[in-house]
């Protein structure tokens, strides 16, 4: 076998030390690289991802948010974010939201926000590769990725051209929580990445008058599986419809009680 030469771009040799690591542009500075994924679509992650974001800027953490989730983004929606991005010789500026936490999608970049993206995945992917070169981040010490469900391209890229930290994997109740977890656990091992931990959503409904706990989705098992899979949960979020209700209306940081304070202060621990 021939002596690296350290140059991956144009090797393809299986090994180990390979670093496919895309450098951040040249005016940003980011100290951790959070990703937030879910094995499937419809638990919530991207509500997750926003209001961890709050929760760690109301620390007083510079925070931003890179929204990956190219062919459904909807961070700006929960901000009340609708202009679009503008930019400049040196990069593209990132949006940013009445609590100064800055943020890049899609959404920002096409003519309309409900213009479709019917993009192959590895465009989808180029893209995401892109916000993290060309946008001028600044001084960041969280930003979180708001990842698109599953384990195709998007996911694929971020974990090997971006410097994640870590993962946070987003689920609810459900039958199948075992196995859709175990996947996105199995491919962030698969890519060296550290599992932070687990997000149930939606795992029960307070009654307002009475305070009874409903588990509307049925009995969770993320205790089990957390346990088999040597994980710990970070948080059991409630149905809120309040929430709901401000993610759509772009008012999440207007949002009192988040639930994942003492997510983003373990987190910053």
């Amino acid at each position: 076998m021939s002596e690296c030469t350290h140059d991956c771009s144009s090797c393809n040799a299986d090994c180990s030390s390979r670093d496919m690591r895309v450098p951040a542009n040249a005016m940003s500075s980011v100290k951790r690289v959070i990703a937030v994924v879910s094995g499937k679509g419809g638990v919530g992650k991207s509500t997750v991802t926003a209001s961890l974001a709050v929760a760690m800027a109301r620390k007083g953490r510079k925070v931003a948010i890179l929204d990956a989730d190219i062919t459904g983004p909807s961070i700006p929606t929960a901000f009340g974010i609708h202009e679009k991005a503008t930019g400049s010789d040196a990069g593209i500026d990132p949006a940013v939201t009445a609590g100064g936490i800055k943020l890049m999608s899609l959404n920002l970049l096409t003519a309309n926000e409900t213009d479709p993206v019917v993009w192959r995945g590895p465009v989808n992917a180029g893209v995401v590769t892109q916000f993290w070169q060309e946008v001028v981040w600044g001084d960041v010490d969280y930003m979180f990725v708001d990842m698109p469900p599953g384990t195709g391209d998007v996911p694929l890229t971020v974990f090997q051209s971006l410097p994640v930290d870590g993962i946070i994997v987003v689920t609810s109740p459900q039958d199948l929580v075992s196995m859709i977890v175990t996947k996105a656990v199995n491919m962030a091992k698969m890519m060296d990445i550290p599992v932070l931990g687990l997000v149930e959503n939606y795992s029960y409904f307070q009654c307002p008058d009475c305070g009874k706990k409903h588990a509307i989705f049925g009995d969770s098992h993320l205790e089990k599986v957390a346990m088999e899979l040597e994980i710990p949960v970070l948080a059991q979020l409630p149905i809120d419809p309040s929430l709901a209700a401000a993610f759509d209306t772009g008012k999440i940081e207007q949002v009192e009680r988040n639930y994942l304070e003492d997510v983003a202060a373990r987190l910053d621990g």
